[in-house]
Parts: structure tokens; C-alpha cells; sequence
């Protein structure tokens, strides 16, 4: 289920992207999608925020950690978190 939120992702942010490149008329669903990938962007810019703690126990570096963060939110630290919490109550 987490990879296909995560292509989930990937596409509203191609779709949004490819709208911006594309010349002539945007469509009103050309439109939206620009709008939700601004709203995630900005929504998981505060995730970065209040989940830092959690987004340094990814094993690379951290500026990947916050990308993809900055990307995928709560699908990127939450397994982050989870996989600490039981390896701490073994």
C-alpha cells in the first residue's frame, strides 16, 4: 500500500509539473493538480518541521531525509518512527 501512495504522489507532482511546462490553455484538472501538489508541498514542508526528530533516524543523509520528506510527508517518516519504537522495546 505505502509504494502506491508514495507513485500516487510522484504522479500528482508529474501531472502538476507537466502542466507547467505544457504550453496553451490549462484544463480545470491541470489546474487542480497544480493546486493539491502546492498544498502538499506546503503541508509536508510543516511536517518537516514538527517531525525532524523522527526524519534523523533515516539511515542516508539527512538533506535526502527532508527531500523526501518534503515529498512524501507522514509516508516517508511514519515507517521511519515505527521501525525505531520496536527496535527499542525488544
Amino acid at each position: 500500500m505505502l509504494p502506491l501512495l508514495k507513485a500516487a504522489c510522484l504522479a500528482i507532482y508529474g501531472f502538476a509539473l507537466a502542466s507547467l511546462v505544457t504550453s496553451g490553455a490549462s484544463s480545470g484538472l491541470a489546474h487542480g493538480a497544480e493546486i493539491v501538489a502546492m498544498a502538499f508541498v506546503v503541508i509536508h514542508a510543516f511536517e518537516v518541521v514538527f517531525a525532524f526528530e523522527r526524519l534523523r533516524l533515516y539511515r542516508g543523509p539527512l538533506p535526502i531525509s527532508v527531500l523526501l520528506a518534503l515529498l512524501f510527508g507522514v509516508l516517508h517518516w511514519m515507517p521511519l518512527a515505527k521501525t525505531r519504537s520496536r527496535g527499542t522495546k525488544n
